[in-house]
C-alpha cells in the first residue's frame, strides 16, 4: 500500500518502500522540484512553504520541512513549480511580485510567493500572512505592494485523491492514519512505543533536524472524534487534533476569547497554525508552549481516552514537569474544554519574545480576574518560560483576591510572582530579565484596564503606505 497525494494537479503514488517519515521538503528536492528551499529546517523561515489545497477551495500554507510524506497522504499540494500556466506564463502572484520589484535572490522568494498564493484566496491581514516568511532582502514595502496588487484568486482547487489506505511504509517503519478513536486505541495497544503525531510542528524537528525514523507512527489527523470545535454557553470544546487555524477562526468571532485569539495570532505563523494543535502543545508539555498559560488561567480541562475508558483532568493536573504529562499507557488526549470568562471578568494572554510574530516565547503570562464590582473575587495567573513547566502562580493570586484591582495591588502581585518563579538563563533572556518582565506584565495589565486609551503598541505601518522614494 502506497502513500498517495496530488501534487500540482498530478496524482503521485509513491513506491511502497518510501519512508513515510521523510519530510516533504526532502522528497520534493529529490524528485527534481528544487524551487522549495531549505533554510532552517525548523519551520521558522518559510523558504520551504508549500500549500495544501482543500476541496472547498481553501488554501493552507505549510512548512514542507516539518510535514512528513505520511501526513500528505490523501491531500492535494502545490509547490512553486505548479504555479505557472501550461504555456510557462507566470502566475498572477509571481507577476505581481515582479512588478513590485519584490523578488529577492531566489532562495526565499519561492516561499513568499506560496504564502501570497494562499493569501490571495484566504485574505486577512497582510503582515500576518507574511509572518512565517522571515527574509526581507527587499524590505517589507515591495512585498506589501505586491500583495495589494493581487487579483482575486480564480484557480480551481484540484481534487484530492480518493483512498482507503490507512497504513503504509516498509517493515520496521510503519505509518498509520486511523479514521476513528477505537482504531486509534487498538493501534496504541498493538504499538505501545509508536509516536503519536498530530500536526508535528514540534515533534517534526525530530524528523527534519535529528533524522529520526521511528518504527511506528500513529497520525491523528483523520480521527473524527479528535476533530471539530463546538460552542457551549459555558465555553468551547476543541478536538485535540484540530489545527490552531480553525481555533483562531472560531475565537476571532467570539468577544469573550479576544485575548486568547490575540495570542493565537502570534503562535507560530499561518504555516505552523495550519498543522499545529492544542493536543500537540499539551502532549509535548514544553515549558514554553504558548497555549498552556491561557489554558491554565482559564481552568481548561481535558478529556483523556484509553484502555480504561474516559477520564476528565484539569490541565494543571495534566502537566507534571519538564516534558512530562499525566497520560497513562495507551491513552490519547481527545478534547480540550476551555471555559468562557464570566461577564465582566478581565482576561489577558501575554507573550514576550525577540520578534513579535513567529518566535519562541521568552515568557508567557495569562491572567483571569473575576470581579464583583471593584473587588476581585477570583484570580488565576499562569506563566510559561519561568520554570520546568507552565504553571499557576498561587502566591500572586492570593495578593489580588478579595481586594480592588489597584496599581499597588498589581505591583504587590508582580513582586510575589517574581519571587515565586524559578526561571533560567538562556539565549532568549536571563533569569533576572524574566523575573522583572513577569512582574511588569502584571503592572502593565493594570494600566491596560485603568487607562485603555493609553495602551498603544505599534506593530506595523498602516496601509496603504506612503509613496516609495527611489534615489536617482
Amino acid at each position: 500500500m502506497s502513500i498517495t497525494f496530488t501534487l500540482n494537479g498530478d496524482l503521485r503514488r509513491l513506491p511502497a518502500e518510501t519512508p513515510p517519515a521523510q519530510t516533504m521538503l526532502d522528497w520534493l528536492r529529490a524528485a527534481g522540484l528544487p524551487g522549495t528551499k531549505e533554510g532552517c529546517a525548523e519551520g521558522d523561515c518559510g523558504a520551504c512553504t508549500v500549500v495544501i489545497e482543500h476541496p472547498d477551495g481553501a488554501r493552507s500554507p505549510v512548512n514542507a520541512c516539518l510535514m512528513t510524506l505520511g501526513q500528505a497522504h490523501g491531500l492535494a499540494l502545490r509547490s512553486v513549480e505548479g504555479l505557472s500556466a501550461p504555456d510557462g506564463a507566470p502566475h498572477p502572484v509571481q507577476a505581481a511580485m515582479l512588478a513590485a520589484e519584490a523578488t529577492q535572490c531566489g532562495f526565499c522568494t519561492p516561499g513568499i510567493v506560496m504564502s501570497l498564493y494562499a493569501h490571495a484566496r484566504m485574505g486577512g491581514d497582510a503582515h500576518e500572512a507574511l509572518a512565517g516568511n522571515l527574509c526581507r532582502c527587499t524590505g517589507y514595502r515591495p512585498i506589501l505592494d505586491a500583495m495589494a496588487a493581487l487579483p482575486a484568486a480564480e484557480d480551481a482547487a484540484p481534487s484530492c485523491p480518493t483512498t482507503d489506505v490507512t497504513a503504509f511504509g516498509p517493515p520496521g517503519h510503519r505509518f498509520f492514519l486511523p479514521r476513528g478513536l477505537d482504531e486509534t486505541l487498538a493501534l496504541r495497544r498493538a504499538h505501545p512505543d509508536a509516536w503519536l503525531l498530530a500536526g508535528g510542528t514540534d515533534l517534526g524537528l525530530r524528523f527534519s533536524e535529528h533524522r529520526e525514523n521511528p518504527a511506528a507512527i500513529i497520525c491523528l489527523r483523520d480521527v473524527a472524534e479528535l476533530r471539530g470545535i463546538s460552542a457551549r454557553p459555558d465555553g468551547i470544546s476543541v478536538g485535540a487534533a484540530e489545527p490552531y487555524a480553525a481555533l483562531l477562526d472560531h475565537m476571532a468571532h467570539d468577544a469573550a476569547f479576544e485575548g486568547f485569539a490575540g495570542l493565537l495570532r502570534r503562535l507560530g505563523s499561518r504555516q505552523i497554525r495550519a498543522l499545529g494543535t492544542l493536543g500537540g502543545n499539551l502532549g509535548t508539555a514544553s515549558p514554553i508552549g504558548d497555549a498552556l498559560p491561557p489554558l491554565l488561567a482559564l481552568g481548561a480541562r481535558l478529556s483523556l481516552v484509553g484502555p480504561g475508558g474516559a477520564r476528565d483532568l484539569a490541565v494543571e493536573d495534566f502537566l507534571l514537569g519538564y516534558r512530562r504529562n499525566a497520560l497513562k499507557p495507551g491513552e490519547v488526549i481527545a478534547r480540550v474544554f476551555i471555559p468562557r470568562p464570566t461577564p465582566g471578568a478581565i482576561f489577558a494572554a501575554e507573550k514576550l519574545s525577540r520578534r513579535h510574530d513567529q518566535d519562541i516565547s521568552a515568557i508567557g503570562l495569562a491572567v483571569l480576574l473575576e470581579r464583583d464590582g471593584d473587588v476581585i473575587t477570583r484570580a488565576r495567573i499562569a506563566h510559561g518560560g519561568c520554570g520546568p513547566m507552565a504553571a499557576r502562580a498561587p502566591e500572586a493570586e492570593a495578593v489580588l483576591e478579595a481586594a480592588p484591582f489597584t496599581e499597588a495591588q498589581a505591583r504587590a502581585a508582580g513582586d510575589a510572582l517574581a519571587r515565586a518563579i524559578t526561571p533560567m538563563d538562556d539565549l532568549r533572556g536571563s533569569a533576572e530579565y524574566r523575573r522583572v518582565a513577569a512582574r511588569n506584565l502584571l503592572i502593565r495589565l493594570y494600566w491596560r484596564v485603568a487607562r485603555p486609551e493609553a495602551a498603544t503598541e505599534i506593530m506595523a505601518l498602516p496601509t496603504p503606505h506612503a509613496p516609495r522614494f527611489i534615489a536617482p
